[in-house]
Formats: C-alpha cells, structure tokens, sequence
C-alpha cells in the first residue's frame, strides 16, 4: 500500500536537474513505486515522476490513455525515450501536478517508445500514441530536469506559472 506524498512544484531545485539513474532494486524502490502510484491518483494526475515528490531518482508512473481510449498504465525506471526519425508531431494543451491548475498547448510526437525496467530489473518496453505517448515524453522530461513549461515561450510561461500561483521564471 502506498502512501501519498505532497506534489513539488514548479521552482524546487529538485525538478530543475536531472535524476539520479536507479541502481539498487529492492523493497525500497518497490515501496517508492506504490507511493508514487498512490500520490498521483491522490492527486487527480495521468502520470508522475519520482522528482514530483521530492525523491531524486530515474522512475516514473503513468496511467494514461492512448488514441484509442485504451489505458496504459506501466512503471518505467531509468526510462529512454525514443521517438521515430519522422514522427507525425502534435500540439495539445498539456497540464503538470507540479504546475497545478494551468495548462498550455505544447508540440509533441504524436507516437513514443520508452525502455527500461521495472522495479525487479526486468526490461519493460513502451510503444504508444495518444495521450499516452505525450505522458511518456513529459515524464522522461520531468527526470531530466525539464518541465512542460521549460517548453513554452517566455512570455507564456510567465503567464502559465503566474496563473498557478507560482513564481515566473
């Protein structure tokens, strides 16, 4: 059972770096994953980053649809992002816990692939489209130290993090 940790926001020196690669795979990582799970549908959120609750280490979680409305729910640690030579690119308004309220539209690729592992070590491949390939670009974002608005202009991101109460930056 997970506990639900508070989401840090946009500003704590912990999202603006990258995260630490995991190398040890014990209880502790598997307990990190079921308190990340729990805190990102504590919080109404799609998908979420281990930095998102302070912990500086390369795992994220998402529970998102693709295309087809169908759910992809995986945990990926030390994700790598690939994204196809001439992918199709999108713009769809894209939303963060740790920019809570607020969102802006934002160019992605329409479809993503992410490998790693799982929380035993065991490799883990996902391939989607949808929403749920925009989650997989934003998360392995979070865990270099970029967040969707880092994305945007300047003047919209002064207005974007403004809007959520937060400091323009």
């Amino acid at each position: 059972m997970g506990v639900v940790h508070p989401v840090v926001r946009d500003g704590d020196p912990v999202l603006h770096r990258p995260c630490a690669p995991v190398t040890v795979f014990d209880d502790a990582l598997r307990q990190l994953e079921a308190d990340m799970v729990a805190s990102m549908y504590a919080a109404d959120g799609v998908g979420l980053a281990a930095n998102q609750i302070g912990v500086d280490a390369r795992i994220f979680v998402m529970d998102c649809p693709d295309a087809r409305g169908n759910r992809v729910v995986a945990t990926v640690v030390n994700p790598v992002l690939k994204l196809p030579l001439l992918a199709r690119r999108v713009t769809e308004d894209e939303g963060c816990l740790s920019v809570p309220g607020e969102t802006a539209p934002v160019e992605r690729a329409a479809t993503a692939v992410v490998t790693g592992v799982d929380v035993f070590g065991e490799p883990v491949r996902v391939s989607t489209d949808g929403v749920a390939a925009v989650c997989l670009q934003h998360e392995t974002d979070h865990l270099d130290g970029t967040l969707y608005v880092d994305r945007l202009d300047a003047p919209t991101r002064a207005a974007v993090l403004t809007a959520a109460g937060l400091a323009p930056r």
